[in-house]
């Protein structure tokens, strides 16, 4: 499968979270999985990236051209295939029809903005997909708690827990990423 992995691309974190990742990355490549990511060469991205090279799995890095020209971020130089994009909607555009998955490490505004915009999209039958939002030293417990808060009032229908699933547990995430068949909302569910 090709795993589309998201996550922080800053190093100012706890070491731990850049451990799990990289531990992450390479248990998926040993697996025969190959990376599609936001070819980051620091934090989570980095991470995820070099744990891939080191089982020796296939990465696909794609980034917009202005990262080039404004120096937002510096890149990881070892891609299988780097794609360039002309601008960040493209680029998640490419990630989302390349990925077979999606597996959400913790991170900032960027990687919530995906998170939602990949729920989104499964709920909406624009993709189906398996999504797993990788819970590393309860990071997202929070998020999980506003998603619960917001079903409970009613702005989130309750069928949204079949669109992704948390996980603490590396195997238990990177097996349900394996056997997941996908979610696929009816128009009439939509409108529930």
């Amino acid at each position: 499968m090709r795993i589309c992995i998201l996550g922080s691309a800053s190093n100012i974190i706890d070491d731990s979270y850049i451990k799990a990742t990289e531990e992450l990355g390479y248990e998926l490549g040993k697996r025969g999985h190959s990376l599609v990511f936001g070819a980051g060469s620091e934090g989570l991205m980095g991470a995820s990236a070099r744990g891939m090279k080191k089982a020796g799995a296939e990465i696909t890095g794609v980034v917009p051209e202005f990262f080039f020209d404004d120096k937002i971020e510096s890149l990881y130089t070892e891609c299988t295939k780097l794609i360039k994009t002309q601008s960040m909607r493209e680029r998640k555009h490419i990630m989302e029809d390349l990925a077979d998955a999606f597996i959400i490490t913790p991170g900032g505004v960027g990687t919530f903005e995906e998170i939602f915009e990949i729920v989104t999209l499964k709920q909406l039958g624009r993709i189906n997909k398996p999504i797993a939002i990788y819970n590393i030293n309860h990071y997202y417990d929070n998020l999980q708690e506003m998603m619960e808060h917001s079903m409970r009032e009613g702005f989130v229908r309750e069928k949204c827990h079949d669109l992704y699933r948390y996980f603490d547990d590396m195997d238990k995430l990177i097996n349900f990423v394996e056997t997941d068949k996908g979610t696929k909302w009816t128009v009439a569910e939509l409108k529930r």
